[in-house]
């Protein structure tokens, strides 16, 4: 028996990520590009939870380890071959993982929502059932506390301020 309805109108794109052999998701609506893992900047005052900074054609870009915010790994790493940076829709933030490892459509009904009082701010929306895996769908808006967003976004204004005060010439 068929359904009226095209299956691909109620599914959805998620973006597949390895996050210290934790498989995550993200809505690819979420997701403005995967870059290579490049060189980033650090200003001192950089706390472990930020690997650095991504110059952005002038612009700091802030990356956070997704892996350390989770407390699936206590300190930094040398990066790993397969490294990469996932920087959000509004190119505001940008997200260090282990590996993106898929593009997936995955239909409703493998999709079961997560309350939000199960996880740290809400920070996991969904279970997402891909074969015999489970991954978890993170809520791009919820990753970080509105406290970590306000620090984030200082920090970026300092990281902004530096790179014009070394363009004044």
């Amino acid at each position: 028996m068929s359904s009226s309805r095209p299956a691909s109108a109620a599914s959805a794109a998620y973006l597949l990520l390895d996050v210290a052999g934790v498989a995550c998701a993200l809505p690819r609506a979420a997701v403005s590009e995967i870059l290579p893992l490049p060189n980033l900047f650090r200003l001192p005052t950089l706390g472990p939870l930020l690997a650095g900074f991504l110059n952005l054609g002038g612009v700091p870009v802030p990356v956070v380890d997704l892996a350390r915010l989770f407390g699936l790994r206590a300190a930094a790493r040398d990066p790993g071959p397969y490294d990469h940076l996932v920087l959000a829709a509004d190119r505001a933030t940008a997200f260090l993982v282990d590996r993106v490892s898929d593009l997936v459509t995955v239909e409703p009904e493998a999709v079961r929502s997560v309350s939000g009082r199960q996880t740290l701010n809400g920070c996991v929306e969904a279970e997402i059932t891909l074969g015999d895996r489970l991954v978890h769908a993170l809520a791009p808006a919820r990753i970080l506390t509105l406290e970590e967003q306000e620090r984030l976004a200082a920090l970026t204004r300092a990281a902004q301020d530096r790179l014009a005060a070394l363009a004044v010439g």
